[in-house]
């Protein structure tokens, strides 16, 4: 990888990491990583699947044609001063480390372009920048107005606490808001004239509850309160819940996600008030690739990962040291065995509705030392700094290695596809 790309990588990094901002409103973020991308020859369009924050850069002509997904949304409330101890900023901050995921993406983007034109390979390179993974809706939505289908295989990768190719099935998950609607009413001279909002709501939950002992192991439903009107002497006429449930298969998620409307509805009964179930949004479950998972394993094997300076050392101990992290002092590890079997990860992502469209396959690099939590303080203190950055290089490297093989031996891509479509 040129030093130049290196070096507009590490700035761009640094931009999105200083001016972070929320999912559906990264309109500086997302101008700054399509304007490195601009720079290094790539054709850019804006606004694809209704956001405005979205954009594809393209190079290249033919087949086949290999799309980089990347993402630049920070989440809210987890701004950091780059510090080995909690002091947060009041503002968002990038605790999941999108301004090293999407930078990367680019970077690996540049190094397969110039190693393609070096060698006159006929192909087609896309980033795609794709806005609010934070609140799982992005790609979920261009992949339903089929803004990937003309892909020959989707590369993409995730910051973590180590080293490995993601052979993971992400989450199928269904976010809903419940929205009751009572009567209000003096709660002590006329409570019998109200009709409590609030009282559906927790019956509601208490419903659920039960419901946890009758469904499948992998299921997880959780909930919170995101309004209720008025102080304790008015009968609420207004209350709603968040809930977002989950499991490691759609099929799963979808019948728990419908016996919660049921609870719901149960709930707005009980208490002669009405109930209105509302989709923020959901996905399937990831599809992994073998395929696809050997041949970039097999490049990271061949790629150094970081070395780290003494510096950066007592940077990971001290941060460690202030947030509780059980790691007994190892900080940080080589590259990790692929699986043979796909592993269960309690968590979801919008790339996983990609997979079902089109071969996919995710990297993950150490952007923090072990045990760092994603959605944390010291994730994003450490994606501000050279220990993000390291494995922000590193991920390109790999994710660009990978690419090129996939360029090279169409018969790859020939398997990826067969494999995915049998698996449905």
């Amino acid at each position: 990888m040129r030093s130049e790309i290196k070096r507009k990588m590490s700035e761009t990094a640094d931009y999105i990491f200083c001016h972070p901002e929320i999912s559906l409103k990264e309109e500086k973020s997302s101008r700054e990583l399509a304007r490195f991308l601009e720079e290094e020859g790539f054709h850019i369009k804006w606004s694809l699947a209704g956001f405005d924050t979205a954009f594809v850069a393209e190079w290249g002509e033919g087949r086949p044609v290999i799309g980089f997904l990347a993402e630049y949304d920070a989440l809210p409330g987890l701004g950091q001063e780059i510090l080995p101890e909690k002091k947060l900023t009041g503002g968002p901050g990038h605790g999941c480390g999108h301004n090293l995921l999407g930078t990367a993406c680019a970077g690996a983007a540049c190094a397969l372009k110039d190693r393609m034109s070096e060698e006159g390979i006929k192909g087609t390179i896309r980033v795609y920048g794709c806005p609010a993974e934070g609140i799982v809706v992005g790609k979920i939505k261009m992949n339903e107005e089929g803004v990937f289908d003309d892909l020959s295989a989707a590369v993409t990768w995730h910051p973590f606490d180590r080293n490995r190719v993601s052979y993971d099935i992400w989450q199928a998950q269904d976010i809903k808001n419940y929205k009751f609607y009572g009567i209000s009413a003096h709660a002590s001279k006329h409570p019998e004239m109200g009709r409590s909002a609030l009282d559906a709501a927790e019956l509601m939950n208490v419903g659920v509850n039960y419901l946890r002992e009758h469904v499948a192991d992998d299921v997880r439903m959780h909930y919170t309160y995101t309004n209720t009107d008025g102080p304790a002497n008015i009968v609420p006429a207004y209350a709603s819940t968040n809930y977002f449930i989950r499991s490691n298969k759609w099929e799963r998620t979808k019948d728990a996600s419908e016996r919660v409307d049921e609870c719901a509805r149960g709930a707005a009964i009980m208490t002669g008030t009405k109930v209105e179930v509302e989709r923020g949004t959901c996905n399937k479950e990831m599809t992994v690739n073998r395929t696809l998972a050997e041949v970039f394993y097999e490049e990271m094997t061949k790629i150094p990962g970081p070395s780290y300076t003494e510096e950066e050392l007592k940077f990971a101990a001290e941060i460690s040291e202030a947030a509780g992290f059980d790691n007994n002092g190892v900080y940080f590890t080589g590259l990790e065995p692929l699986e043979e079997e796909p592993v269960p990860l309690a968590i979801g992502t919008d790339v996983s509705d990609v997979s079902h469209t089109v071969p996919t396959i995710m990297l993950s690099a150490a952007a923090m030392c072990k045990g760092t939590p994603l959605h944390h303080w010291a994730a994003t203190a450490q994606a501000g700094m050279s220990i993000g950055q390291k494995g922000m290089f590193y991920a390109a490297e790999c994710m660009a290695a990978g690419a090129y093989r996939l360029v090279t031996e169409p018969e790859l891509l020939e398997r990826a596809w067969d494999e995915m479509q049998s698996e449905k």
